[in-house]
């Protein structure tokens, strides 16, 4: 059984360095766009989605005012070794809810209970959690005490209670990543490297999966909850 360790101040580099490795090796999974490896633009999302973790992680020395918490899981063999993590945003002004923006566990360790260990150390600690998620893993937060709450963009909006949070949700800008330097020195290298036209391709390959789960999102909820039921994922929640 892995070894569940909560960190509310910054991590040991090493650990750090382990959940940013889980990010790139497993963008797809938890990347909003759900992107492909065969996609071009596939390297422009590991940095920036890659730098996003790597500032929640840098907010665990309250320097940003984000309130972050990082729960891991330690190989049991290998207490070195990080087979899995949770993102915990804890929500300004309700004690008892938090949000969860990221977490992954490594796949020779998927299926042994590791993700549900690890909600269940954040679950004790925040009853009142938010995640999104695709259509497809639904039923597993079910499974976990989640229920659909509504639809938000191509995911499903699932929480423990059937209402949002009451609070404020701080999270890490995103738009100075994606306008940074390094995200257009990475552009333009993928440009040179697949051409103009593979790239627009891509592009156009990216926006049209985005609409399509988009609609299915949305078919969905309708589906589970009713029409207009999209409406109601936001309760008190405010993002700030």
């Amino acid at each position: 059984m892995s070894t569940i360790t909560l960190f509310q101040t910054p991590p040991p580099e090493l650990i750090k360095s382990q959940v940013l490795q889980m990010v790139v090796d497993y963008l797809t999974d938890i990347s909003m766009v759900n992107i492909a490896p065969s996609n071009p633009l596939y390297n422009l999302y590991q940095y920036g989605i890659g730098f996003e973790v790597h500032l929640y992680l840098d907010a665990l020395d309250g320097s940003k005012d984000i309130p972050v918490e990082l729960i891991v899981a330690l190989d049991e063999v290998d207490a070195s070794t990080v087979v899995g993590f949770v993102l915990c945003l804890p929500i300004k002004g309700d004690a008892d809810a938090c949000a969860v923006p990221y977490m992954a566990v490594r796949a020779s360790n998927r299926r042994q209970g590791v993700a549900r260990a690890m909600l269940q150390q954040m679950l004790d600690r925040y009853p009142h959690a938010e995640l999104a998620c695709t259509v497809a893993k639904v039923p597993y937060f079910e499974s976990l005490g989640f229920q659909v709450l509504g639809a938000r963009g191509p995911q499903v909006v699932m929480n423990t209670l059937d209402h949002g949070a009451d609070g404020l949700l701080a999270v890490v800008d995103v738009a100075p990543i994606y306008n940074s330097l390094e995200v257009r020195q990475i552009h333009m290298y993928l440009l040179q490297q697949h051409g103009k036209r593979a790239m627009a391709d891509a592009e156009k390959k990216r926006d049209r999966q985005l609409d399509q789960m988009t609609r299915h999102a949305k078919a969905f909820v309708q589906e589970r909850l009713g029409e207009g039921a999209e409406q109601n994922i936001g309760g008190g929640l405010r993002l700030v």
